[in-house]
């Protein structure tokens, strides 16, 4: 069949949803399928090419949330386009980063194929995760232009999230718990059809340390000495874009407590985003400064390689659709804290690492200190991790599953 996704991201933007399209679409074409992507022009670079995959961009207005109903505009008339030239059988979107009302819901199914909403989280959400942080006392919580849009005009765009359940033949929601936000937030109809398939990971690119290949022990020794941990010390990894909503704030201070029990403890923490010289500034006042390293970026490779080099991963985030952080380390055989709250349980319990109690400062450390604690442990939690992974959150599972929605759809 024919698949159009309407994504805001798609690679040279590697965000979250980026990445998902990106490798959903290369698991669809290996099913048979041929899929073309509409997406925002720009980003810093050309699509990469992948066989079966045609990449269209339209423009957009670049002011933060309008972003979505201008890009909703153009890609939909550019979607009729496409049709007209080549018969779409399905068209997938990937909200909230389109906004739609349900005027071009009732266009797009009477002039294009049924609609599949895939439903990666909501403003709303976003919403609460910033006002989580904000009581947290994060840092710059509202000096992102972003999170102050999504503050100032979340109820706004909620009511394009709400049209996208009335007007979509079938939701699919990416965690357990987006679908019971949604359902709380918008009171869908009792037959509101809807899904639940967990994205999944790149498990070619995350993979565990070969202890049976000299190169890949190489590897791993020397980019732990290049952040100055050897083997009898620690390496505690968080990777996320820099903002308020994921809690990096909080991992400093939780940070501080580990490192008062065991100084040979390395943080290093990889994301790009505004908040780098405050939480800098943090890290110093709390007296851990040389002991964190915060990288603006990496190449995909070298960052697999942290990931696998890496004793544990933390992920401190208040709010996410389901976040695929935990997942790549898991894939890459390492052990995963992070918090009891949303959809991180559904991923993460204590065979693959642990849970602590969200913004919970204390509960945090403890819960880190607890797992180094114990290295042997640490290497059958990564071992169980991998198995996970690769029993339920990868990118062929998931294209089996939407290409079972995307028949029923068309039914």
């Amino acid at each position: 069949m024919h698949i159009a996704m309407l994504s805001g991201e798609y690679p040279p933007r590697w965000g979250g949803m980026g990445s998902t399209v990106f490798h959903l679409s290369a698991a669809l074409v290996a099913r048979g399928h041929r899929v073309t992507v509409i997406t925002r022009d720009g980003g810093g670079g050309s699509p990469p090419v992948q066989d079966g995959v045609k990449i269209r961009t339209v423009r957009w207005a670049k002011i933060p949330m309008a972003f979505t109903r201008s890009y909703g505009k153009y890609a939909l008339a550019d979607l009729i386009r496409l049709h007209s030239e080549d018969p779409v059988d399905v068209v997938h979107l990937h909200c909230p980063m389109i906004s739609w009302n349900s005027r071009q819901f009732q266009a797009c199914t009477s002039k294009v194929a049924p609609v599949i909403s895939s439903l990666h989280g909501s403003w709303l959400g976003e919403r609460d995760g910033l006002l989580t942080a904000r009581r947290q006392r994060e840092a710059a919580v509202w000096a992102n232009p972003n999170d102050l849009a999504i503050l100032l005009t979340a109820g706004h765009y909620a009511r394009f999230e709400k049209a996208a359940i009335q007007g979509s033949k079938i939701c699919v929601a990416n965690s357990r718990a987006t679908k019971e936000d949604f359902v709380m937030r918008y009171r869908p109809p009792e037959d509101w059809d809807c899904e639940v398939v967990h994205w999944g990971v790149d498990t070619e690119m995350f993979v565990p340390i070969d202890l049976n290949d000299v190169q890949s022990i190489e590897e791993k020794v020397s980019i732990r000495q290049k952040y100055g941990v050897d083997e009898s010390s620690n390496l505690i990894l968080a990777v996320g874009r820099l903002a308020a909503r994921k809690g990096y704030g909080s991992l400093l201070k939780a940070f501080a407590k580990v490192h008062a029990t065991d100084s040979n403890t390395t943080l290093v923490i990889v994301g790009r985003g505004h908040l780098r010289k405050r939480l800098l500034r943090q890290a110093s006042r709390l007296s851990i400064g040389s002991s964190v390293i915060i990288e603006s970026g990496m190449p995909f490779e070298d960052l697999a390689m942290l990931f696998r080099s890496a004793n544990l991963v933390v992920y401190p985030s208040y709010y996410e659709g389901q976040g695929l952080i935990p997942l790549e380390a898991m894939s890459s055989g390492t052990p995963v804290v992070t918090v009891n709250h949303g959809p991180l349980p559904e991923m993460v319990d204590n065979t693959v690492g642990s849970l602590f109690k969200m913004g919970d400062v204390d509960s945090m450390a403890e819960s880190i200190i607890l797992e180094l604690s114990n290295p042997d442990a640490l290497v059958l939690k990564g071992e169980a991790g991998r198995k996970r992974v690769l029993e339920s959150f990868t990118y062929a599972i998931d294209a089996e599953r939407f290409e079972s929605i995307y028949l029923r759809a068309m039914l």
